[in-house]
């Protein structure tokens, strides 16, 4: 049997310094123009347009036009799954100053991973889900429980309309700072985007990172019972 020569194409585009940096950078999930992407890589504008070309060709990077501007982001979160997933077999970058330790830091608390929660947040959020009887474990995925379905639609979160989506319901995603599996797929992100609109977390900008807000920090308390730093 052949080799699937498109592997080590892909492989090759991963390896490069300055494409994985532009590919964890759109792990948070949104669309950057390239001038934006080029400053969070610490690269060139024209270096990075280069690699977003280039990952563009291999459907890892999408782009998106409106008008003269071109925004780019991951292209699905099969290519996000496969990043986390290198992410953490990856030995851990060096700290170097007392920004990096901080948002480092910041990013392990809880942060986007592409469309879902991740980090110690992350993690917190599916075991609480688990203890409660909200879901259960089956093999490599977590299947929604009827007391469950109970909890969501409480949650105000409508798993009709998730399950009507054309991806996974609810797989598990390894978790690259906590080692462990958090609650990915549509369900995964349809609780996201709930805890955004109850203003309990706030995107922070410029970075994947998550900010838990007072009144979220009552709120994950008094349902998940999840004592938020």
């Amino acid at each position: 049997m052949n080799a699937n020569s498109n592997i080590a194409q892909v492989a090759s585009l991963v390896s490069d310094a300055s494409r994985a940096a532009i590919l964890t950078v759109l792990l948070d999930g949104r669309y950057h123009p390239a001038s934006e992407l080029a400053y969070m890589a610490n690269i060139k504008p024209q270096t990075a347009s280069f690699h977003l070309s280039k990952m563009v060709a291999a459907n890892l990077v999408t782009v998106e036009q409106q008008g003269r501007h071109r925004y780019y982001g991951i292209q699905n979160q099969e290519v996000a799954q496969i990043m986390e997933t290198l992410l953490s077999i990856t030995p851990p970058a060096e700290i170097r100053s007392l920004n990096q330790a901080a948002e480092n830091e910041a990013l392990r608390q809880a942060r986007t991973c592409y469309d879902h929660l991740a980090g110690k947040l992350g993690i917190q959020l599916t075991n609480s889900l688990l203890s409660a009887g909200v879901l259960s474990e089956v093999e490599d995925q977590f299947t929604v429980t009827e007391k469950g379905e109970g909890f969501f639609k409480a949650f105000q979160v409508d798993l009709c309309r998730v399950k009507r989506k054309r991806r996974s319901f609810t797989h598990r995603c390894l978790d690259w700072s906590e080692r462990r599996h958090h609650l990915a797929g549509a369900l995964g992100h349809a609780l996201l985007e709930r805890l955004l609109e109850l203003h309990w977390i706030q995107r922070v900008p410029n970075t994947r990172a998550i900010k838990i807000t007072p009144e979220g920090k009552k709120g994950l308390q008094e349902i998940f019972h999840i004592d938020a730093e």
